[in-house]
């Protein structure tokens, strides 16, 4: 055979082996790992547990940091728990007060705004007085007529607000059954300090 016939040859033979080996090892596009995974379902934590996450963040943003206020957002899980936390925060040294937000296990603020210690709504309060959590709260309200509306409304939204109130020189977990103060059917005080139920709110 002629010595450039089988030159040839083998380099026919070499490029045909090369396509038959990448024919063969070529795979199905396999979906991205994002598109494979199931989305995240939201995070939800008790009042207690997203406060004092917020606390740390407000104590970087000042170290006189005292809270005035926590409160949920909206939700129809009764079990004390929320996807969201609103704590407002005020600093006396820098008149200032701001927001601190935990939303599905991150920390984010608002802006600052201006704080007077005179005004009753910003009224603020040692973090010590917080002793119960929300579920205990929410379980206390159960049994002070919220078991009934649930049972009769079982999608009825909660929300739970947490203030200092001067008349009682107390912290209380307002427990709401409702989408807001105003509209709600239900509103229930229990002592954010000793867990004990106060009263039924008109």
């Amino acid at each position: 055979m002629p010595k450039k016939l089988s030159i040839g040859l083998a380099i026919l033979a070499t490029g045909f082996v090369l396509i038959s080996m990448t024919g063969c090892s070529s795979e199905p596009t396999k979906p991205a790992a994002s598109e494979s995974a199931q989305p995240k379902p939201p995070e939800a934590a008790t009042g207690s547990s997203a406060f004092y996450k917020c606390y740390i963040s407000a104590r970087g943003w000042a170290q006189d940091a005292q809270p005035y206020r926590a409160e949920s957002a909206a939700g129809k899980s009764h079990d004390g728990k929320a996807t969201e936390w609103r704590v407002g925060f005020a600093s006396p040294s820098l008149h200032t007060m701001k927001f601190f937000t935990w939303s599905n296990g991150d920390i984010s603020h608002g802006v600052d705004d201006t704080y007077s210690p005179t005004n009753s709504s910003t009224q603020v309060f040692n973090v010590q007085f917080l002793k119960t959590d929300t579920d205990k709260a929410f379980s206390v309200a159960q049994e002070h007529g919220g078991d009934k509306l649930l049972e009769k409304e079982p999608d009825t939204p909660m929300l739970y607000v947490l203030e200092w109130n001067r008349q009682d020189n107390a912290l209380f977990w307002h427990v709401i059954y409702g989408a807001d103060r105003e509209t709600a059917k239900l509103r229930i005080a229990v002592n954010a300090t000793t867990g004990e139920f106060s009263r039924v709110e008109k």
